[in-house]
């Protein structure tokens, strides 16, 4: 009786990688799916008040790894992606404006400007914890007043870090971006698929969608 040798059977499909992104940005979400990637989403819920002293690099660091592990914890087995993102000037950090005075007043410092916007990027799981840092230089056209309170007035700013959406309205208010463009928006795809790469995580990609005739 002949017996098959193992070694030519076609090795079975391997489980498509399937992400948890401890986020509930919108944005995030948009940018992960435009690559393709399998993911659920499961928001982190922790703490985000800044350490006393703390510099913004990290800040968003540790407020990535912390978001990261506090999905993955309830998730074994499960690779758990976070990220955090925060634009400083002069040393400080612009969040989201609690109104809409405050995101005028953003607005007007950030006028004719150059600020950082810093991503901080963290993954946890099964495996060894991964994370990066991403830095890019935004500068802003001098803006008039009409200007910002147009802008403001869309309601666009409101619950944007820095008070501006550069994927949107606020697209208007750029003169010049060195970096990654996805960090301003709120997650840098190449230094993020780097990272997957790094923490020896392979990528198999979903499909596309069919779309109808």
């Amino acid at each position: 009786m002949h017996t098959p040798d193992l070694q030519t059977r076609p090795s079975p499909a391997a489980a498509p990688l399937r992400l948890v992104l401890a986020s509930a940005s919108p944005r995030r979400r948009e940018l992960l799916a435009q690559l393709g990637l399998l993911f659920e989403v499961c928001a982190a819920d922790i703490d985000e008040t800044p350490h006393p002293g703390e510099p913004p690099e990290a800040y968003v660091q540790r407020l990535a790894r912390e978001k990261a592990r506090a999905v993955a914890a309830h998730r074994p087995g499960q690779w758990v992606l976070a990220a955090d993102t925060t634009v400083v000037l002069d040393g400080d950090i612009l969040g989201k404006p609690l109104d809409a005075a405050e995101a005028r007043t953003m607005l007007a410092r950030l006028s004719g400007r150059t600020h950082s916007v810093f991503t901080g990027v963290a993954l946890a799981g099964p495996g060894a914890p991964a994370e990066t840092l991403v830095r890019t230089e935004v500068t802003f056209r001098p803006l008039g007043a009409e200007e910002i309170a147009w802008y403001v007035g869309t309601g666009e700013p409101l619950d944007k870090a820095g008070s501006y959406a550069v994927q949107g309205k606020g697209g208007f208010l750029v003169q010049a971006l060195a970096g990654s463009p996805t960090n301003v928006i709120g997650l840098p795809l190449g230094e993020t698929l780097a990272l997957l790469a790094r923490a020896g995580l392979a990528l198999p990609w979903s499909p596309p969608e069919e779309s109808c005739r």
